[in-house]
């Protein structure tokens, strides 16, 4: 499965509490994108909490924009990764 690095803007910020609340939204999230076959692997959240860059499998970008569409989240760049380490060559 080809994976992504999806990039985000949120003008407000990115809000999610740390507490139930926070957890059943984000398992919403998952749930919502198993639909289309898309897997949220990590994300990573800029200090100023209005980018993230989030890690996921899907089968194209579409399904990542249609996941992000049933989420109502924000769509920037998409791009295919693959993993380089610094074990690399070990």
């Amino acid at each position: 499965m080809p994976r992504y690095m999806v990039e985000r803007e949120f003008d407000g910020g990115l809000h999610i509490p740390a507490n139930a609340d926070g957890e059943t939204a984000c398992c919403g999230v998952v749930d919502r994108n198993a639909e289309g076959g898309v897997t949220w692997v990590q994300s990573y959240v800029s200090a100023d909490k209005t980018q993230t860059f989030c890690i996921y499998d899907a089968p194209t970008p579409e399904a990542i924009r249609i996941a992000a569409q049933k989420n109502s989240l924000p769509v920037g760049r998409i791009t295919e990764v693959r993993v380089l380490d610094p074990y690399f060559y070990h």
